[in-house]
């Protein structure tokens, strides 16, 4: 019997993806270099926010790439140190995302952003619930389910701290920390429940989001960056679903912030 190349390599593709499915476990030590890693992230973000001139993170070839985010482009950069800041059997992820959008405000992005009941329309399909567990002032607590799907679907809900600052009216930023985060079996069923941190799949562990928006040129400038943390890929199968991993978080920025601009748009 002769195999065609394509259909082995599919074959060994959702092999690899059926590993990467079985149990992980989050290490203490992989925690604390997470926090370490987050620190630094807040510090450099709490020093740009000091200032309008600095108040977003420059852009290569600045002139040009303002002017592809005012016709529409959205600009994502990946992050990641390329040396791992976090121990083995864990990954980090950091990227940023910047997109323009005309006419629109820093209170209308509040507007949008703090309208947890309407995330569902904003942001489908990936949200499917979120609410406000809690507010006092500029600080919030909320609540979201999240499906993600990447070859398979994968339901989590997720608890955040979520806290807003501003230098003006015209430049504010929100930073959000995830509080708990589980993993859902059987979701939407009878049979739902959530998965014991000791039984989860390891999709995700921890993830933060920092927002700075800015008015100017007649609109709103926005940039997020997401730092998150997952299980690492197997020893050995790196080469093939390696790319896959790490491509989610990317897709995953993008589409909040593309999602984001649609609201601000309507």
């Amino acid at each position: 019997m002769i195999f065609h190349p394509r259909f082995t390599l599919c074959g060994f593709f959702i092999f690899a993806v059926s590993t990467l499915s079985v149990s992980a476990d989050l290490s203490p030590a992989s925690v604390s270099e997470f926090n370490s890693y987050v620190a630094t992230v807040e510090s450099r973000l709490a020093q740009q926010h000091r200032a309008q001139s600095t108040f977003l993170a420059p852009l290569a070839s600045a002139p040009q790439t303002e002017a592809r985010l005012r016709h529409g482009e959205l600009i994502v950069d990946k992050l990641t140190p390329s040396t791992s800041p976090v121990s083995a059997g864990a990954m980090l992820h950091h990227w940023r995302g910047t997109a323009f959008v005309p006419g629109a405000t820093a209170a209308d992005f509040l507007r949008v952003t703090q309208n947890f009941s309407a995330y569902p329309k904003y942001f489908a399909p990936q949200i499917l619930q979120a609410k406000v567990l809690d507010q006092q002032a500029d600080h919030l607590r909320a609540s979201m389910r999240i499906r993600q799907h990447h070859l398979v679907t994968v339901v989590f809900d997720i608890n955040a701290d979520i806290d807003y600052g501003r230098l003006d009216p015209q430049h504010q930023y929100s930073f959000a920390h995830s509080t708990g985060i589980s993993e859902i079996d059987a979701p939407g069923t009878a049979k739902e429940h959530a998965l014991s941190p000791s039984n989860d799949h390891g999709y995700l562990w921890r993830l933060n989001t920092y927002w700075s928006f800015e008015e100017r040129d007649g609109g709103l400038y926005m940039q997020i960056e997401s730092v998150s943390l997952t299980r690492s890929v197997p020893s050995g199968l790196g080469w093939l679903i390696g790319p896959f991993v790490e491509s989610v978080p990317r897709e995953s920025l993008e589409f909040t912030l593309r999602s984001t601009c649609n609201a601000l748009r309507k």
